[in-house]
């Protein structure tokens, strides 16, 4: 009689804070972050293909850089291609790395600050790669004079693009492709060695950066090929965003690397093939 007074007319037991309708604050919580999250993610790409689309896309391409003298002008350049580095980083990289801000986010969970801690988290990961993306603009600048000074690399500038395309490819086989490419699709096991908590800020600022260099070992020559196949190509960064996301997180992914590097060393054997073809036949 009891339970069945405690059931009531409907037949429902009473919930508790930590029954059904407890669970509803967590479930919008959840729905709220990865709504924002999506929603980031969705505005980086929109504003690069703005950017593809606009007048100013060439400061996302090699012939801006070249030429550039250090000054204010390069400052300015520099900005650009660092944000647009850092808009690509956005949409391209956070994807793949949304298993362990996810796991990050439960584990602060009660935490009263767990809001910046996630920022902080984040910021830190983008923070390399924005830095990356620095040196990536100085690396240009150097080919570019390099072309202008050698009459070789200016008559077979097609031999760069092969360059980038077979070292890519190369960089699959290597231990630290490896090591790094373990380090990202173990984001439970990555959190737990690394997270301290007793300067949550800092701390979670930090395992931010620590993340961002090893996903930065595991994909940087793959996010290089975006000057072989020019910067801002939304297309190319569709497909090298996926083969990312896949290779770091599905259970089968570390086994497309081997695959991935040979279609990579085929693609820059192919472009110098057809580069010596098309010099010869001038």
């Amino acid at each position: 009689m009891s339970g069945a007074r405690a059931q009531g007319v409907t037949g429902v037991s009473p919930v508790t804070p930590s029954g059904t309708f407890g669970l509803w604050p967590r479930v919008r919580d959840d729905r709220l972050f990865f709504g924002l999250i999506a929603l980031l993610i969705a505005l980086a790409w929109l504003s690069l293909w703005l950017w593809q689309q606009s007048p100013h896309a060439r400061f996302l391409g090699h012939e801006e850089i070249g030429g550039t003298s250090v000054d204010q002008s390069y400052l300015v350049l520099l900005a650009l291609f660092v944000g647009g580095w850092t808009l690509m980083t956005v949409a391209m990289m956070l994807p793949t790395s949304l298993p362990l801000v996810a796991f990050f986010r439960t584990l602060v969970r009660r935490r009263p600050h767990r809001v910046s801690l996630v920022a902080l988290l984040v910021v830190g990961y983008v923070g390399v790669w924005a830095a990356f993306a620095g040196v990536v603009h100085a690396g240009d600048v150097g080919i570019h004079a390099a072309v202008e000074r050698v009459g070789w690399l200016e008559a077979n500038a097609w031999g760069i693009s092969a360059a980038t395309f077979l070292f890519a490819g190369v960089y699959q086989f290597t231990a630290l492709k490896y090591r790094c490419l373990d380090k990202c699709r173990s984001p439970v096991s990555f959190v737990m060695q690394n997270w301290r908590g007793g300067r949550e800020r800092w701390d979670a600022f930090r395992l931010g950066v620590h993340h961002g260099i090893f996903c930065l070992g595991c994909c940087w020559s793959l996010m290089l090929l975006m000057f072989a196949v020019g910067v801002g190509n939304i297309a190319w960064m569709l497909v090298l965003a996926v083969v990312m996301a896949t290779e770091k997180n599905m259970p089968w992914g570390r086994r497309l690397s081997a695959p991935l590097g040979i279609v990579l060393i085929g693609s820059g054997l192919a472009l110098a093939l057809a580069g010596t073809l098309g010099v010869a036949a001038l």
